[in-house]
């Protein structure tokens, strides 16, 4: 043996001991834990106050991480490649500094690791509920527990999130969908259909899908990218999980959580690469079963069309769940709380820099009550402090990388430039050392200006005054004007105007909020997603999302032979 094979082989060892150590220490924790009778509960936040013990264990993680490059490969099994293709990712609000160097696989890579979640499959679909429900409570415990810092340390540096951002995400909401999961898995599959006759029984059987899936996920939450590869293997399946090159750091550590958790290799393969090549190899694959998409309704439409061209070559139909982001909306009734209002749409419209799918975009509001809402909002506006995600006083931070800088300026510069619109607060832009976007408020003369329209994907937020007696006109412009649907808000106290309202905007929101801002979903609360160009609407977080994972065979079995093939109607 070489001496590289002996440092690859003496690596390996030493990380299947800590993966051992690790997961008898989490799995310590779940003695109490019954899959039969267990019920989720969601998990308690903590408050990262100044003399909190939280806060000093998380700022000693975050100076133990922030110096560091760490090198994440491609993960195929128990196999770690690295190619010439090396790409980085940088602190979106400091990108000077790299936290991860990463290599893109080349579509022999990606043929690979389908090769190995393939072989891999058999195992694991056969692996009872029970037990493969019992590795993701593991990790969903070493994530609460011994993790905890470790994953919203990576939020923070690298997608730029403050603590409270980063604990609601990387911790809380990722360990609810492990949790509700397993809950979901197992009140899912307790259903069998009727045996009326005591000679026959029916059966259901909840088999993992035929062949593999393929879960391409975002840089904006961390918890996202846990869930769209670890659904799937929940059930039964084997699954590529392509991490987004901006959340690459967070997501490796959630993946390596996994592997401690006692996941078997090849079930989950970790998979950075160029998208189009990872979409192409996967859809021209005979074994592909699906896809589990959050992103562009751009991208979401080339998977699409590239499934359809390929539908001759595949074993099973793929099925395609896609969450493509929205134009939402807050709209205000004249009988509306103004403090509700100005609250709701501040924290809708900026928290997590506007990079949230269900971020507050566009507002109609009564023109008299627009003068005191904007006096109020432009009062708040001047307290906002942006700057860097370890400023603990930071409410929003840099956008998450060039790309998206580009973007957002160009429709703050628009604006600046437009004859219907007006900057009422912000519209700052600077790049020298992080992609900052001050948080901009913009007034519009025109409901259906292209501002209105198109999703930016930052903190903007355009609103439009519209006369008081007018509401239902209004409503009406506002469910036509943008082809999403994925989340909006109602303030309103009036009964008729709320039920007219209701019934008005049924068809524009996948989630729906009367008297509160149209962001802050909760798994198991309000299970989230969205219709039209917002996506398949599958609501991630709810009871009925993990049926996308299963291929139900129904079985009849019959005790007693047939015996006549006269029909009765024949005598």
């Amino acid at each position: 043996m070489n001496n590289n094979k002996m440092y690859k082989g003496m690596r390996k060892l030493v990380w299947n001991l800590k993966r051992l150590q690790h997961v008898r220490c989490a799995s310590s924790m779940l003695k109490n834990y019954d899959f039969q009778t267990y019920v989720a509960v969601n998990e308690p936040m903590n408050t990262y106050g100044p003399d909190t013990k939280e806060r000093q264990q998380l700022q000693e993680t975050l100076d133990r991480w922030k110096n560091k490059t760490a090198d994440i490969p491609i993960v195929i099994g128990d196999e770690e490649f690295r190619t010439n293709d090396v790409r980085y990712q940088v602190m979106p609000f400091d990108h000077q500094k790299k936290i991860a160097k990463f290599y893109y696989a080349t579509p022999e890579i990606v043929q690979k690791a389908i090769d190995s979640s393939m072989k891999a499959r058999k195992q694991w679909e056969r692996t009872p509920l029970e037990k493969r429900a019992e590795v993701f409570m593991t990790a969903a415990e070493m994530i609460s527990k011994q993790y905890r810092m470790d994953v919203m340390a990576a939020t923070m540096l690298g997608q730029g999130k403050n603590i409270w951002e980063a604990e609601i995400d990387a911790a809380a909401e990722l360990i609810d969908f492990l949790r509700f999961n397993c809950q979901y898995a197992k009140d899912m599959t307790a259903y069998q259909p009727l045996s009326p006759e005591q000679t026959i029984t029916n059966s259901a059987v909840y088999r993992g899908c035929e062949g593999f899936w393929a879960a391409i996920t975002p840089f904006n939450f961390t918890a996202i990218g846990g869930h769209l590869c670890s659904a799937p293997a929940m059930m039964g399946n084997v699954c590529l999980w392509k991490p987004s090159d901006t959340a690459m750091l967070s997501n490796y550590t959630v993946y390596k959580i996994y592997r401690e958790a006692g996941l078997p290799p090849g079930v989950i393969n970790f998979i950075p690469a160029d998208g189009p090549v990872f979409g192409d190899v996967i859809t021209k694959s005979p074994h592909l079963a699906g896809i589990n998409f959050t992103g562009s309704v751009r991208t979401f439409k080339t998977l699409w069309k590239l499934v359809s061209q390929n539908l001759d070559n595949y074993v099973s139909y793929p099925k395609l769940i896609g969450e493509c982001g929205g134009k939402n909306f807050h709209f205000v009734h004249k009988s509306a709380d103004i403090t509700s209002v100005v609250v709701g749409t501040i924290r809708s419209a900026f928290e997590f820099g506007g990079q949230k799918c269900s971020a507050c975009s566009r507002m109609y509001i009564p023109q008299s009550m627009w003068p005191e809402v904007k006096q109020k909002l432009v009062d708040i506006h001047k307290d906002i402090k942006v700057g860097s995600a370890l400023d603990n006083k930071v409410l929003l931070s840099a956008v998450i990388d060039d790309k998206a800088f580009k973007r957002i300026k160009s429709y703050i510069d628009n604006a600046k430039n437009s004859s219907n619109l007006s900057v009422v607060a912000g519209g700052n832009c600077d790049d020298s050392q992080g992609y900052f976007v001050e948080p901009t408020i913009l007034e519009t003369k025109d409901p259906q200006d292209v501002i209105m329209q198109e999703e930016i994907f930052g903190p903007v937020l355009t609103v439009y005054p519209y006369p008081d007696d007018e509401y239902l006109k209004y409503a009406e412009v506002a469910s036509k004007t943008s082809p999403f649907a994925l989340t909006g808000a109602l303030f309103v106290k009036d009964p008729k105007a709320r039920e007219e309202l209701v019934d008005t905007f049924k068809d524009l929101a996948g989630n729906f909020y009367i008297n509160d801002k149209s962001t802050g979903s909760v798994v198991g609360q309000q299970p989230f997603g969205g219709a039209r160009m917002s996506g398949t609407n599958d609501k991630a977080g709810g009871p009925h999302y993990l049926m996308k994972f299963v291929s139900v065979q129904c079985v009849k079995e019959t005790k007693a032979p047939l015996t006549k093939w006269v029909l009765p109607s024949m005598q």
